[in-house]
């Protein structure tokens, strides 16, 4: 028997992996992601998973980054905090950013323009406990951490390292195999809001929770996602 996961020693193993410039296959509650430190990092996982031009990577943070990161009105954050500290939910958070921050001014031109639109950063909130702990090692240590779901483009989010494909685990340095992820029912990753707008940039995991709260606590209502872009599972939506 494996036993407990070690999940801050895990994080710990991951993080000096990245930091030296590698690439890590980690656990996040809303699938396995694909994360780098560096440009050239970055560059291989984009490459490897054919990933469209347009797309940019998502950066991993807690909402200690998140408020020190974003550019918001007290609305913008009243609704990041309800979503992530009240209702404890996943949340990829669109704001614009204080480029001048030092955890993105250090960062090599490729990969901020990679990571980066008309300064905005799409942050990565709350997505379980490994993300927690490998979050917090990246704030103390000022070295950013960004990527992607670990999954070749367009073949849908993976939710147990055996199902991530071959090209993406041979690039890995490190893999961080914590089982089946929390929010697999989705087959989705996570939901995208911009925190200005409060458009939603795609629909993903916790969906209707996320359109239930901001309903009911801030009167803002989401429209429903495409036709069975959300499996049935999520039930009727505000």
């Amino acid at each position: 028997m494996a036993g407990r996961p070690d999940v801050r020693h895990d994080a710990e193993r991951a993080f000096a992996v990245l930091e030296r410039g590698g690439i890590g296959i980690l656990p996040m509650s809303v699938g396995y992601s694909a994360i780098g430190g560096s440009a050239a990092a970055l560059r291989t996982i984009f490459e490897t998973k054919r990933r469209a031009p347009s797309k940019l990577n998502a950066m991993l943070g807690d909402m200690a980054l998140h408020r020190e990161l974003h550019v918001l009105d007290q609305k913008g954050w009243d609704v990041a905090s309800t979503l992530v500290e009240d209702y404890d939910l996943p949340l990829g958070a669109i704001a614009p950013a204080r480029m001048d921050h030092p955890i993105l001014s250090k960062m090599e031109p490729e990969a901020l323009d990679a990571s980066t639109s008309e300064g905005t950063v799409l942050m990565l909130l709350n997505a379980g406990p490994f993300h927690a702990a490998i979050t917090r090692l990246s704030r103390e240590a000022q070295h950013p951490l960004f990527g992607s779901s670990a999954n070749l483009s367009l073949s849908g989010t993976k939710f147990r390292v055996d199902d991530i494909e071959p090209e993406l685990i041979a690039i890995a340095d490190i893999v961080i195999d914590h089982g089946l992820r929390l929010y697999h029912l989705y087959r989705a990753s996570s939901t995208l809001l911009d925190l200005e707008t409060f458009e939603v940039v795609r629909y993903g995991a916790c969906f209707e929770l996320i359109a239930d709260a901001l309903r009911r606590r801030f009167g803002i209502v989401l429209p429903p996602p495409p036709p069975g872009h959300i499996r049935d599972l999520v039930g009727d939506l505000p």
